[in-house]
Protein backbone atom coordinates (compact mmCIF):
# COMPACT_ATOMS: atom_id res chain seq x y z
CA UNK A 1 0.00 0.00 0.00
CA UNK A 2 2.79 1.84 0.04
CA UNK A 3 3.01 2.60 -3.56
CA UNK A 4 -0.29 3.74 -3.86
CA UNK A 5 -0.25 7.76 -4.00
CA UNK A 6 -1.81 9.53 -1.21
CA UNK A 7 -5.36 11.11 -1.51
CA UNK A 8 -6.34 14.65 0.08
CA UNK A 9 -10.23 14.00 -1.50
CA UNK A 10 -13.12 11.71 -2.38
CA UNK A 11 -16.28 10.82 -3.70
CA UNK A 12 -18.99 11.30 -1.01
CA UNK A 13 -20.21 7.31 -1.45
CA UNK A 14 -17.12 6.16 -1.80
CA UNK A 15 -16.13 7.14 1.29
CA UNK A 16 -19.20 5.97 3.15
CA UNK A 17 -18.53 2.31 1.61
CA UNK A 18 -14.86 2.83 2.62
CA UNK A 19 -15.53 3.68 5.82
CA UNK A 20 -17.95 0.45 6.20
CA UNK A 21 -21.26 2.23 6.76
CA UNK A 22 -22.55 0.66 3.89
CA UNK A 23 -22.17 -2.74 2.16
CA UNK A 24 -22.07 -1.42 -1.23
CA UNK A 25 -21.17 1.95 -3.19
CA UNK A 26 -24.76 1.66 -4.40
CA UNK A 27 -26.27 1.50 -1.10
CA UNK A 28 -23.82 4.45 0.27
CA UNK A 29 -25.33 6.44 -3.00
CA UNK A 30 -29.48 5.66 -2.52
CA UNK A 31 -28.84 6.52 1.31
CA UNK A 32 -26.87 9.85 0.48
CA UNK A 33 -29.76 10.51 -2.63
CA UNK A 34 -32.64 10.23 -0.13
CA UNK A 35 -30.80 12.45 2.73
CA UNK A 36 -29.75 10.60 5.32
CA UNK A 37 -26.29 11.54 5.00
CA UNK A 38 -25.74 15.55 5.83
CA UNK A 39 -22.43 17.20 5.30
CA UNK A 40 -21.22 20.14 7.62
CA UNK A 41 -25.22 19.92 8.25
CA UNK A 42 -26.60 20.10 4.44
CA UNK A 43 -27.95 17.86 2.10
CA UNK A 44 -25.07 16.54 -0.34
CA UNK A 45 -24.75 14.57 -3.27
CA UNK A 46 -23.10 11.09 -3.73
CA UNK A 47 -20.61 13.14 -5.73
CA UNK A 48 -19.71 15.50 -3.00
CA UNK A 49 -16.33 15.62 -2.15
CA UNK A 50 -14.94 14.84 1.59
CA UNK A 51 -12.07 15.84 3.23
CA UNK A 52 -10.17 15.08 6.39
CA UNK A 53 -11.59 17.40 9.13
CA UNK A 54 -15.50 17.62 7.83
CA UNK A 55 -18.49 16.45 9.77
CA UNK A 56 -20.72 14.15 8.73
CA UNK A 57 -24.41 13.16 10.05
CA UNK A 58 -25.26 9.11 8.90
CA UNK A 59 -29.32 8.05 9.53
CA UNK A 60 -28.32 4.26 9.41
CA UNK A 61 -31.69 2.52 10.11
CA UNK A 62 -32.82 3.58 13.72
CA UNK A 63 -28.79 4.58 14.28
CA UNK A 64 -27.57 8.29 13.67
CA UNK A 65 -23.71 8.97 13.76
CA UNK A 66 -22.49 12.16 14.24
CA UNK A 67 -18.84 12.03 12.92
CA UNK A 68 -15.89 13.64 11.80
CA UNK A 69 -13.46 12.50 9.07
CA UNK A 70 -9.78 11.67 9.88
CA UNK A 71 -8.85 10.26 6.81
CA UNK A 72 -9.43 8.54 3.36
CA UNK A 73 -8.94 5.42 1.90
CA UNK A 74 -8.30 4.43 -1.51
CA UNK A 75 -10.29 1.13 -1.40
CA UNK A 76 -12.20 -0.91 1.85
CA UNK A 77 -10.22 -2.28 3.89
CA UNK A 78 -11.22 -4.56 7.33
CA UNK A 79 -13.32 -2.96 9.87
CA UNK A 80 -10.28 -2.27 12.73
CA UNK A 81 -8.54 -0.28 9.62
CA UNK A 82 -12.14 1.68 8.63
CA UNK A 83 -12.85 2.60 12.21
CA UNK A 84 -9.51 4.81 11.85
CA UNK A 85 -10.94 6.57 9.54
CA UNK A 86 -13.67 8.80 11.55
CA UNK A 87 -14.07 9.57 15.00
CA UNK A 88 -17.93 10.03 16.68
CA UNK A 89 -18.60 12.16 18.65
CA UNK A 90 -19.22 11.37 22.54
CA UNK A 91 -22.89 12.75 22.59
CA UNK A 92 -23.57 10.67 19.33
CA UNK A 93 -22.23 7.51 20.89
CA UNK A 94 -24.26 7.79 23.92
CA UNK A 95 -27.51 8.35 22.48
CA UNK A 96 -27.15 5.23 20.23
CA UNK A 97 -26.54 3.50 23.29
CA UNK A 98 -29.44 4.80 25.21
CA UNK A 99 -31.82 4.30 22.25
CA UNK A 100 -30.48 0.74 21.57
CA UNK A 101 -31.45 0.26 25.46
CA UNK A 102 -34.66 1.63 25.08
CA UNK A 103 -35.72 -0.47 22.81
CA UNK A 104 -34.11 -3.48 23.99
CA UNK A 105 -36.36 -2.54 27.23
CA UNK A 106 -39.28 -2.17 24.92
CA UNK A 107 -38.92 -5.58 23.31
CA UNK A 108 -38.01 -7.75 26.53
CA UNK A 109 -41.97 -8.23 27.61
CA UNK A 110 -42.75 -9.69 24.57
CA UNK A 111 -41.82 -13.72 24.32
CA UNK A 112 -42.99 -15.24 20.76
CA UNK A 113 -44.90 -18.12 21.24
CA UNK A 114 -42.57 -21.44 21.42
CA UNK A 115 -45.62 -23.67 19.28
CA UNK A 116 -48.29 -23.19 16.86
CA UNK A 117 -51.59 -23.46 19.03
CA UNK A 118 -53.25 -26.16 19.59
CA UNK A 119 -57.14 -27.24 18.45
CA UNK A 120 -58.02 -25.91 21.71
CA UNK A 121 -55.90 -22.39 21.17
CA UNK A 122 -57.58 -21.82 17.61
CA UNK A 123 -60.88 -21.95 18.64
CA UNK A 124 -60.75 -19.35 21.14
CA UNK A 125 -58.74 -17.36 18.84
CA UNK A 126 -61.70 -17.62 16.27
CA UNK A 127 -64.18 -16.97 19.13
CA UNK A 128 -62.38 -13.68 20.66
CA UNK A 129 -62.21 -12.75 16.34
CA UNK A 130 -65.88 -12.94 16.24
CA UNK A 131 -66.73 -10.71 19.53
CA UNK A 132 -66.12 -7.71 17.09
CA UNK A 133 -68.20 -9.17 14.35
CA UNK A 134 -71.59 -8.85 15.91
Amino acid sequence: MSDTPDIDSMRLDAWLWAARFYKTRSLAKHAVELGRVQVEGQDAKPSRVVRPGMRLTIGRGDETFDIEVKALAQQRGPATIARTLYEESEASRTAREAARALARAAHAGYRAPETKPDKRARRLIRALGDIDAS
